[in-house]
């Protein structure tokens, strides 16, 4: 429930932020069983709520350990179910030498083994951070090494690595499209052998032409196109309009604090993100007490604020309605 929540929350929020999400080769995504899902990793948190969203199914998500250091993090961690991982540059820069213990994510092994055991699904950034580079970095082993632990150790079958490409046309600027290649899976039943640095290569190659070999698809339907006149488009379009002037306030503050906080480019729109949503909940909570205080009713204040969501999400997502 919290996690539907959340993903309904994040769509809003990167709707909000970009203009466009353009999906290819959505048909590719498994509906069921155990799936790696390996994405490249150039906009931070954002990565993860945009391959969220576009992946149907409850998506478990990994992140470096380091995040958990913060209290409040480590909170939303437990409760989200994030798989905290433990990078050897983080490794070794805490402990000031080259020395790397290598059983360090045995635990949070254990935990994505798991979790594939149950036929869920998983993502991982095999490229190990977050970067502005245009080009792939070069991939670790831990994906690959993930993939033969499952169907090996703990004889899984129908594991799949699913490569997803995420195309910003420009991550930093509000308004820009994104595009989501989704790639042919790797079937681990039909991969011979148990060699990390082959497989390794494998996704590598697949990651490569979903995102460094892509560029932003042309719209399916352009974006002006009107809707057919009915009383269910005029009813979105009157929903979209309120949540517009409702929550134009808080997005314009939240992009300008964003912006002027940020140093590298993967950071406004997951600051944008994370504080918009903050500045928009804050207006539904001062919302609900104004109203509550005014009208002496929890049920006004309650529909109200219930009125500025749906807003939200028709806001977000009118311009998409043809294509859902």
């Amino acid at each position: 429930m919290i996690y539907r929540l959340l993903r309904w929350i994040s769509g809003i929020a990167i709707h909000w932020f970009y203009s466009d999400i353009r999906v290819t080769n959505r048909i590719a995504i498994p509906h069921r069983g155990p799936l790696l899902i390996a994405v490249n990793h150039q906009n931070a948190l954002v990565d993860s709520l945009v391959t969220g969203w576009v992946v149907q199914r409850r998506v478990t998500m990994t992140a470096k350990a380091t995040l958990t250091a913060n209290p409040f993090i480590a909170v939303l961690f437990r409760v989200l179910g994030v798989v905290p991982l433990r990078r050897a540059s983080d490794e070794i820069a805490k402990r000031h030498s080259g020395a790397v213990d290598r059983s360090r994510n045995t635990e949070a092994f254990s935990e994505i083994l798991d979790i594939l055991e149950d036929a869920g699904a998983v993502l991982i950034f095999p490229e190990g951070k977050s970067h502005n580079e245009s080009r792939l970095e070069p991939l670790k082993t831990g994906l690959a090494r993930l993939a033969f632990k499952a169907r090996d150790d703990r004889r899984m079958p129908g594991v799949r690595i699913l490569p997803v490409g995420l195309v910003f046309e420009d991550k930093a600027a509000p308004g820009s499209a994104v595009a989501v290649n989704v790639g042919d899976a790797i079937e681990m039943d039909s991969w011979s052998g148990s060699d990390a640095g082959a497989l390794t290569a494998e996704i590598a190659g697949r990651l490569r032409r979903v995102s460094e070999e892509r560029e932003i698809p042309g719209r399916d339907v352009p974006a002006s196109a009107p809707l057919e006149p009915s009383l269910t488009s005029l009813l979105i379009r009157a929903a979209a309009g309120w949540g517009r002037f409702t929550h134009e306030l808080p997005i314009r503050l939240a992009r300008r604090l964003a912006l002027r906080q940020s140093a590298e480019a993967d950071q406004p729109a997951m600051r944008t993100i994370l504080l918009g949503t903050g500045l928009v909940l804050f207006t539904y909570a001062a919302s609900f007490a104004l109203i509550a205080a005014i009208l002496h009713s929890t049920w006004v204040s309650a529909l109200c604020v219930t009125s500025l969501a749906i807003g939200a999400y028709w806001a977000a997502f009118e311009r998409h309605i043809r294509k859902r």
